[in-house]
């Protein structure tokens, strides 16, 4: 028989002494996603320390703590006597918490570690060319050097652009349909000139241009499908009102 689903179940700010992220990290990050999605506004009251502390079942010192580093990065401010509130001026992304959420769904449905894919993203972000920049050019790859200046110019301009749309296609890649044109394959190694990099970049963008209107309309749909179900940020946010 199924256990009941008890208060402290919901409780979003319960912390995992046993995680591999201390328990001040653990606090600092919920509390951050709170406010970088909006769902604590500019303005707000955060809860006090010796509450926060019941909640996430740590020591005051530890909020306390946290409180301090989130003052320091400007995402809060602390007032004598009043407490402590979201800082004004923060420029919160909804959108962090669909792409998320939706990230986190498509690793579950694959059987992969919720963890894992954090763990990945992270490092990624931290690595040249996980925006996209354009990486180092081998000397293989380089113009030749009798080439005129502008038009060197206008080749690595195109690969900068064939760069920026490949890494935003990558996100769409499960959206991309199966019938549209692809750019030419080379069986042998060259040096694309000005016209193929031309051929290249338009084809990525007409790619490009229907993935995303395939997404949009996937995440229409999702949102129709799923317009009673709430996020787990919103849930976390509705649990602390009714615990005011």
């Amino acid at each position: 028989m199924a256990q009941p689903v008890t208060d402290e179940d919901l409780n979003p700010f319960s912390i995992d002494p046993g995680d591999e992220l201390p328990v001040g990290l653990q606090l600092t990050w919920r509390l951050r996603a709170l406010i970088a999605t909006g769902r604590l506004a500019s303005g707000e009251r955060l809860p006090s320390f010796r509450r926060l502390s019941e909640w996430a079942g740590v020591n005051v010192n530890t909020v306390r703590a946290v409180y301090a580093g989130l003052e320091q990065e400007g995402m809060v401010v602390s007032r004598q006597g009043q407490g402590t509130f979201v800082a004004e001026g923060i420029k919160a992304a909804t959108q962090l918490e669909e792409i998320a959420t939706d990230a986190l769904r498509r690793a579950h449905e694959v059987g992969l570690d919720p963890r894992e894919l954090a763990i990945v993203a992270s490092a990624c972000a931290s690595m040249p060319g996980a925006l996209g920049e354009v990486p180092f050019q081998p000397a293989a790859d380089l113009p030749d050097l009798g080439e005129e200046s502008e038009a060197i110019e206008v080749r690595h301009e195109l690969r900068r652009q064939i760069a920026r749309l490949e890494a935003e296609l990558a996100a769409y890649l499960r959206d991309l349909p199966r019938d549209l044109p692809t750019a030419p394959r080379r069986a042998s190694a060259h040096v694309a000139g000005v016209e193929e990099l031309e051929q290249t970049r338009d084809t990525l963008i007409a790619q490009l241009s229907e993935a995303q209107k395939a997404a949009e309309q996937r995440a229409r749909q999702v949102g129709r499908e799923r317009v009673q179900e709430a996020s787990p940020l919103e849930r976390a946010m509705s649990w602390w009102q009714h615990k005011l």
